[in-house]
This record gives structure tokens, sequence and C-alpha cells, in this order.
């Protein structure tokens, strides 16, 4: 009968420790899934916020670099003699072409009609701005194409010229009308490079 209940006892020890080994097992495991699930949340948002940070560093990069193109190209000096070659060669042109349209406007148009003259020749002359800064558009200066450094109120500056040199009571004088002309576009010229210089 010792025997008997020496086994029995054995066994009753036995399944205890295996019930409470079954049930540190099932805690274990709920601890470690909780433990790598708590892990994750955090691993999860240290991405979110390294992905968020990237994106401003990398905007910031970005703006960073746009500056400094400006100020390099706002420093070299042949940056703004190219420029002003350039945009003088088109001026220069534009002297030409608005001193060839007064002499049209003088021998084509019924003249007479001041109102009707007068939308011609700010047409023709807007036509002629949107040219040049469609031209200017091919090239940048700070970060900016040519064109967002010129003005439409050139047009009505030319405009008065033209319109001074049509109606003028002297009669038609080529060459005074080339120099009027050339006086405007001097000072349109310097204008645009204050403009260049002062944005």
């Amino acid at each position: 009968m010792e025997t008997a209940t020496a086994v029995a006892k054995s066994i009753g020890d036995v399944g205890m420790m295996a019930m409470a080994a079954a049930f540190f097992l099932i805690l274990s495991a709920g601890l470690m899934y909780a433990c790598f699930k708590w892990f994750k949340s955090i691993i999860d948002r240290i991405i979110v916020d390294y992905t968020k940070e990237l994106k401003i560093l990398g905007e910031n990069i970005g703006e960073n670099n746009r500056l400094m193109t400006n100020i390099a190209e706002g420093l070299l000096p042949e940056t703004q003699l190219r420029i002003k070659n350039t945009s003088g060669a088109y001026f220069d042109l534009a002297k030409e072409q608005v001193c060839r349209l007064i002499k049209k406007i003088r021998e084509e148009n019924h003249i007479i009609d001041h109102e009707a003259t007068s939308k011609k020749i700010r047409n023709l002359l807007r036509n002629m701005h949107e040219d040049r800064n469609s031209r200017f558009d091919c090239y940048t200066y700070r970060g900016k194409k040519l064109s967002a450094y010129t003005s439409p109120e050139w047009i009505e500056k030319v405009a008065q010229v033209v319109e001074g040199e049509i109606y003028n009571a002297s009669g038609p004088n080529n060459s005074r009308a080339y120099t009027n002309v050339a006086a405007a576009y001097d000072d349109i010229k310097l204008d645009f490079y204050h403009r260049l210089n002062n944005e």
C-alpha cells in the first residue's frame, strides 16, 4: 500500500508541477507576445517619425540648394555680363523694330483716327514685348526666368514715344524718332538691370 501511495503522491506532485509549468509557459508566451507588439509599435513610430524628418530635411536641402544657386549666380560677374549682352542685343533689335513701326504706321495707317492708331500701336508693341519675353524664358538668373524681371509698363512708355513721333507737329523726322526711341529703350535697359540686381 505504501508503494501505491508513493506512486499516487508522485503522480500528484508531477501533475501539479505540469500544470504549473503549463501556466508559466502560457504566461511567458503572453508576455512575449505583448513585448513583441510593444516593440513593433515603438519601431513603427520611430520609422514614421524618421520618415517625416527625412522629408523635412529633403525640403530644406532643396530650398538651400535653390538659395545657394541664387547667390552663386548673383556673385558671378560673367553671368551678369552674359545677361547684359544677350538682353542688350534684344533691346537694340527692338529699337530698330520700333523705328520701322513708326515709319510703317505713318505710311500705311489712317493716323487721323487717334484711338484706332493708339490701339494698333499698343497691340504691336505688346506683341514685340511678349516675343522678347518668350526668348528671355530660355535664360534664368537667381532661379527665375529673365522674363520675370521685365515689366509690362515698358509697352506704355514706348507707345508714348511712338505716338509722340507720329503726331509730332514738326512732321516726320527719322533721326529724331531714332534718338527718342533709343532714349526710351536705354531707360528700359537700365530699369531691367536694376530689377536684376534689386530682386
